[in-house]
């Protein structure tokens, strides 16, 4: 009779660990990703002219496509 209630506990303690998972990795991304937004187009004009250097919209589309490429790889 007590063999059932351990798997039960086991099972039960399995999903409730599976769901608090989850959601602790999910608020740790959402807190990441605020912390560190990814790189749009304003930010890779910033870095650039910080760089020195006046980039054309060629050349800013250019480099969010190498990016983008990178980032799916």
């Amino acid at each position: 009779m007590q063999d059932w209630i351990w798997i039960i506990i086991v099972i039960v303690a399995l999903i409730a660990g599976a769901a608090i998972g989850f959601y602790a990795a999910r608020q740790y991304m959402m807190k990441y990703l605020k912390e560190n937004p990814p790189i749009n187009e304003q930010m890779l004009r910033m870095m650039m002219a910080q760089m020195g250097r006046k980039p054309s919209e060629k050349q800013v589309k250019q480099m969010m496509n190498q990016m983008n490429k990178m980032q799916n790889k």
